[in-house]
């Protein structure tokens, strides 16, 4: 099932200038790691030690939803995705 992947201007260079992705998968790992497969610039990025970085926020939103939800508040990376829905890559800011 096709799955929309928006990638944020900080990540676009690794992704070939594209600002969102279409990949297959049934949870949100199962899409992040097909991201990482067509585009293995992304893998280091957004991945430490087969984990999702710590400033890395992953959201979901479901067709007909205006609101974004988190997936820590969810099943975190087992998140079950269905055709349609889009995830949002979003690396944390900091500084002063």
């Amino acid at each position: 099932m096709p799955i929309k992947i928006e990638i944020p201007g900080p990540l676009r260079e690794q992704a070939n200038g594209q600002n969102e992705v279409m990949v297959t998968g049934t949870t949100v790992g199962a899409a992040l790691a097909d991201l990482v497969k067509q585009y293995p610039g992304l893998e280091p990025k957004l991945f430490l030690n087969g984990q999702l970085r710590q400033y890395i926020n992953v959201f979901f939103r479901a067709p007909g939803f205006d609101a974004d939800e988190d997936i820590r508040y969810h099943d975190d990376m087992d998140t079950v995705l269905k055709d349609g829905m889009v995830v949002m890559v979003i690396p944390a800011v900091a500084g002063g």
